[in-house]
């Protein structure tokens, strides 16, 4: 009877001392939903629980960081990693909600493209804010510049723009002369405002759908109401290769943005999602997710490692970045709000 107690206490202490490696062993990534989380089920989720034996739950959000500062606030953290917009990153930041970012496990901050290793967050694909038309539309040759957008005699036809100033009013001031590497500093100015919408107003009336929604787009371009339009690559890309739509995208002047893994700080398995970010962070692994989505890779040494033909159609493709601008997390930070404001009374006008 001795030795059947004796073992059971061992058991017992065994499974209490296994239960908080158990919990190691599972972490729950908050991201977007749809083909991007599918993706990442695809190139991050799958293999890295496979090779490791580690449980990755799955959650989903919307960008409100209320929920996100309130687990921090109260203490009860269910989130390990949260995909994020820069904006939250700067704003976790500032307010204390994200943990800092250890660049040294992950190979440096200068492992990454400009822009896409933030304090808070470390980006894993980059996206781009273009315009694309509808090739039927323009059988002896479409637009190949930003000012082309801007060109209604040239390129006739009704447009769509997104009903927000931010990139909008880049893209202005970019078919209006101005390097790309020069927008903010023009930007920043009252007169750089003025410029960008005076720029604007020479479109107005041939903007026929201010659009708010990703997946607009690429139907107006379908259904024949637009003849080319502001977008992100992916919806256009989409189309195209899943749709058989003739869409080109116009890479010049485009928008460079990222989504970035953060932590939320009190996360109750953080040594173990540090691993997994490691991870995702690393070029080959991260090279995989563009064979998901059209998406690029945020590390350079990633970006060489994507087939030739993926590579093409990626906003990180070197023909893509020639005339490319990173969208200033920072600049939209400090000036959102008063050029929200002020696009929407020039759009009441």
């Amino acid at each position: 009877m001795g030795t059947i107690i004796r073992l059971l206490q061992t058991s017992a202490l065994g499974l209490a001392l296994a239960t908080p490696a158990l919990a190691e062993d599972t972490i729950t990534v908050t991201s977007w939903g749809g083909a991007y989380t599918k993706s990442q089920e695809q190139a991050f989720f799958a293999p890295y629980a496979k090779e490791t034996g580690v449980k990755i739950l799955q959650d989903e959000w919307d960008g409100s960081t209320a929920k996100l500062k309130g687990m921090v606030e109260t203490g009860q953290v269910t989130w390990d990693i949260v995909d994020v917009e820069p904006g939250h990153a700067l704003q976790g930041c500032d307010e204390g909600w994200l943990d800092e970012i250890d660049y040294s496990k992950v190979g440096g901050k200068e492992a990454f493209i400009d822009g896409a290793a933030m304090d808070c967050a470390a980006a894993t694909i980059v996206f781009g804010t273009i315009y694309a038309y509808d090739a039927e539309k323009f059988p002896n040759g479409g637009p190949t510049t930003m000012a082309d957008l801007f060109d209604t005699e040239k390129f006739p036809g009704p447009r769509a723009l997104r009903k927000a100033p931010k990139t909008t009013l880049e893209f202005a001031l970019i078919a209006d002369g101005v390097k790309p590497a020069e927008v903010y500093d023009v930007l920043g100015t009252p007169e750089g405002v003025d410029r960008a919408f005076k720029k604007l107003d020479t479109i107005k009336k041939d903007v026929k759908v201010w659009w708010t929604a990703g997946a607009q787009p690429p139907q107006l371009l379908a259904d024949g109401e637009v003849v080319m339009t502001t977008a992100w690559n992916g919806r256009i890309y989409d189309a195209v290769k899943n749709s058989g739509k003739n869409f080109k995208i116009v890479w010049d002047g485009q928008g460079m943005d990222f989504n970035l893994w953060a932590q939320p700080k009190g996360a109750a398995h953080k040594e173990a999602a540090d691993k997994f970010i490691a991870y995702t962070l690393t070029p080959d692994v991260m090279a995989r997710q563009s064979q998901y989505i059209s998406y690029g890779p945020t590390l350079k040494a990633a970006i060489e490692k994507v087939p030739a033909d993926i590579l093409a159609d990626l906003p990180t493709a070197p023909d893509n970045t020639k005339t490319a601008f990173v969208v200033s997390a920072e600049f939209w930070a400090d000036h959102d709000e008063e050029l929200t404001e002020r696009f929407n009374k020039w759009l009441a006008q």
